[in-house]
């Protein structure tokens, strides 16, 4: 019985490592995006060199029932960007380009995945 929950342990161990051990890639740069703050004002905030293939819900919006969307995204990162309507990359998507001028204040968000470096 004692093996079976070491070898258990050893394998929980071995598949640890290697995820921890697969290289991350990040967007370069920054993505930028608007939000209305708890005073009713709009306010900035922006993801500085975020993981790619990471769905990062953006915290300010993250409740549906609590906020507003973010608008006007800006990706000034390296890596293409899907912005999604609903929280944890769901909900309807659009994907801006790397470099890209900002978005119109009329493209909604609360959250984002960067999908790698940009392709030329």
């Amino acid at each position: 019985m004692r093996l079976r929950y070491t070898a258990t342990a050893a394998c929980g161990a071995l598949a640890l490592t290697a995820v921890l051990a697969a290289p991350a890639f990040a967007a370069e740069g920054d993505f930028g995006y608007r939000f209305v703050g708890p005073n009713g004002k709009p306010q900035s905030a922006v993801l500085h060199d975020p993981d790619s293939g990471v769905c990062v819900t953006l915290p300010e919006v993250a409740d549906p029932g609590a906020s507003e969307p973010a608008f006007a995204p800006h990706n000034g990162t390296d890596a293409w960007a899907l912005v999604f309507t609903g929280p944890d990359c769901s909900g309807d998507s659009w994907k801006l380009r790397p470099h890209g001028r900002p978005a119109s204040d009329r493209l909604k968000l609360r959250s984002v995945v960067f999908l790698g470096e940009a392709e030329d």
